[in-house]
């Protein structure tokens, strides 16, 4: 089955059109959902069980997220226009928001509805009907998350690795509803609105996590540590560049990452030289990690003796303040016919110590043991990437 499915993806995938696999997922969800929510309303109505109904709204629900996600994918797909340079693939984020807030919707319904049928219980009747259509509805729901799943890895899809999970979840549900059901038919225990209670907080938590995931999407996330090495490891391969710094990145959707980075050279280097290899660097970004990279150029003086020996005691100064931090794009210039220290602090997001008590505390130390003479200008970075990996 499963050999099947990943097969028929990549026929879609090898198109080139990520927004098709994810168009064909979502109308395979919408249908295949709104089939479950009719035979498990059906079983609900026939054993009179609200754990069973409210089961049913739940697969309503995905009917109504695999229409989002539609449409959602539909909007993605729209290529970069005068109003929006960097594409709709963020689209994909907003129709998973709107998902997550109708999960909510759906959840607090049945809660009520749950709510009233533990004050005021009535009987179920577990039939061998009800029965195997809830054992064909986890069959089904399993088969469906799979899929999901496949395509989800396939395409490196968010929203449908959420949809993978809720399916999944999904499953425990209609299994636990199943249970509560045969008790209940068995025993006489009213636990049926108790049963539905249960699930429809699991539905709103649900709902709330999916929620929190779309607002870390929209407003921007720091990338994985998977991602960050991947970088990383690429940059390190240049043994010509003297060190890189300040990376940002920015998405745009799953298949929209932009980023800048600094990159120290030589100060010697002539400008062609430079662009040659700042050229390289960026398409190897662009062909091997799918990043559109763009580097700014910090020239270093590593040719100049004075210059070297004044890093060697700038960097001995802040390692005996502390050892976690860190500092680079160092510099000596004469402004306004004044020797100037420059440089950037890197300092760890749980340091208590303020800027400024840094930047006075190894001032002094420079003064001290360097001379009076220079002026240092230091900027102090809290959120450099590289640094926290």
């Amino acid at each position: 089955m499963d050999k099947w499915m990943s097969n028929y993806i990549e026929r879609i995938n090898s198109t080139g059109s990520r927004s098709r696999v994810g168009v064909t997922t979502s109308v395979i969800g919408l249908l295949s959902n709104f089939v479950l929510f009719l035979i498990k309303l059906f079983a609900g109505i026939l054993s009179g069980s609200v754990s069973i109904i409210t089961d049913s709204m739940n697969n309503l629900g995905d009917s109504a997220s695999s229409l989002l996600a539609l449409f959602g994918f539909h909007l993605a797909a729209k290529p970069a226009d005068k109003e929006h340079p960097y594409g709709h693939e963020r689209f994909e984020y907003i129709s998973g928001l709107l998902i997550a807030v109708i999960i909510i919707f759906v959840g607090f319904q049945f809660l009520l509805t749950s709510v009233e049928q533990i004050l005021n219980p009535t009987s179920i009747d577990a039939s061998s009907l009800v029965t195997v259509l809830l054992v064909v509805s986890i069959i089904a729901k399993l088969i469906q998350g799979r899929f999901y799943q496949i395509a989800s890895n396939i395409i490196n899809s968010n929203t449908l690795e959420s949809v993978a999970k809720d399916s999944f979840n999904d499953t425990w549900i209609t299994i636990l509803v199943l249970i509560s059901a045969i008790i209940e038919s068995i025993s006489g225990w009213y636990i049926d609105g108790y049963v539905g209670a249960l699930l429809s907080l699991w539905i709103i938590y649900g709902g709330i996590q999916a929620i929190l995931e779309s607002f870390d999407d929209l407003l921007g996330s720091r990338p994985s540590d998977e991602e960050l090495l991947q970088m990383k490891e690429l940059l390190d391969q240049y043994d010509e560049i003297v060190g890189y710094h300040d990376l940002l990145v920015h998405n745009y959707g799953p298949n929209q990452t932009f980023a800048t980075i600094h990159i120290e050279i030589d100060d010697s280097w002539n400008l062609v030289k430079s662009h040659r290899l700042i050229d390289q660097i960026e398409d190897d970004f662009a062909n091997q990690l799918g990043v559109e990279l763009v580097c700014h150029v910090d020239p270093i003086a590593i040719q100049s003796e004075r210059d070297t020996a004044i890093q060697r005691q700038v960097k001995a100064i802040i390692k005996s303040i502390n050892e976690e931090l860190s500092f680079h794009d160092f510099q000596i210039e004469l402004i306004d016919l004044q020797p100037t220290i420059l440089f950037d602090l890197v300092v760890p997001s749980h340091f208590t110590q303020t800027n400024q008590e840094l930047s006075d505390k190894i001032t002094t130390k420079i003064h001290e043991k360097i001379g009076q003479n220079y002026t240092v200008s230091m900027v102090v970075d809290r959120h450099d990437l590289l640094e926290e990996l």
